[in-house]
C-alpha cells in the first residue's frame, strides 16, 4: 500500500509530471504532427529535431499552471506545443554554436546535416511557433509570447559576447540565464495561469514562479 502524501513524508508526493501524465501525451502527439504543417521536403527534419529533444518541463509547466487557476482545456495543449517549438528551435541552434555532435544519444542536427541547414530548420521552427502564437484570441499571449523568444535569442547573444570574459560578474551571469533559460519558463507559467484568468493575479505568481 502506498503511503498517504503528508508533510512529513514528501516522498510520497506525486511528481509534478504525475499529475499532467495524461496530458503530456497529448501535446507530445501534438508536437510531433507539427511537422505536418511543413513542406514535406522539410518534414522529415521536424520529425527528428521534435522526436529527439527535450523532458517537455515547459508544456509540463504550463499545464501544471492551467490545472492550478481551473483547469487544463484545448488552449493550454497549444500554448504547451508553441513553447517546446521554440524551445526545439533555440536547441538546433544551441548545438550549431556549441559544435555539439550529440544530443540525447542522438545525433545532433548539424551533425546530421550541416550547420546551413540546421540554422534554417531552427529559424524555420521559430517562425512556425510564432505563426501558431497568433491563433489565440487573446493578442496579448502572442505578444508575451515572442517577447519571450526575444528574450531567449538576446541571452544567447549576450552569453556568447561574454564567453570567456573572467569579468563576468555574478548579477550578469544571472541576468543572461534568466533570459536564455528563464523567459521560456516564466511564460508557461505566466501564461497557463492567463488562459483561464485574463486578469487573475496568478499570472504574475507563477510567470515569478517560472
Amino acid at each position: 500500500m502506498t503511503a498517504p502524501a503528508t508533510a512529513s513524508n514528501p516522498a510520497a508526493t506525486p511528481f509534478p509530471f504525475e499529475l499532467v501524465r495524461g496530458e503530456l501525451e497529448l501535446v507530445e502527439a501534438a508536437i510531433r504532427e507539427q511537422a505536418h504543417a511543413f513542406d514535406p521536403g522539410v518534414e522529415g527534419y521536424v520529425e527528428y529535431v521534435c522526436a529527439t529533444s527535450g523532458k517537455r518541463i515547459r508544456p509540463a509547466l504550463s499545464l501544471l499552471a492551467g490545472g492550478a487557476t481551473g483547469g487544463i482545456g484545448e488552449e493550454h495543449r497549444r500554448l504547451s506545443v508553441i513553447l517546446e517549438l521554440i524551445h526545439i528551435a533555440s536547441l538546433v541552434h544551441d548545438d550549431i554554436m556549441d559544435g555539439a555532435d550529440v544530443r540525447r544519444g542522438l545525433p545532433t542536427a548539424a551533425a546530421k546535416w550541416g550547420n546551413s541547414l540546421s540554422v534554417l530548420l531552427g529559424d524555420a521552427l521559430f517562425a512556425y511557433a510564432l505563426e501558431l502564437a497568433t491563433e489565440f484570441d487573446d493578442t496579448a499571449v502572442s505578444r508575451r509570447i515572442a517577447r519571450a523568444s526575444r528574450d531567449v535569442c538576446t541571452g544567447e547573444i549576450l552569453q556568447t559576447q561574454r564567453r570567456f570574459d573572467l569579468n563576468l560578474t555574478i548579477a550578469d551571469y544571472l541576468r543572461i540565464i534568466e533570459m536564455k533559460t528563464a523567459a521560456l519558463f516564466a511564460v508557461a507559467g505566466e501564461l497557463g495561469a492567463r488562459v483561464n484568468d485574463p486578469s487573475g493575479d496568478s499570472q504574475r505568481a507563477l510567470g515569478d514562479y517560472g
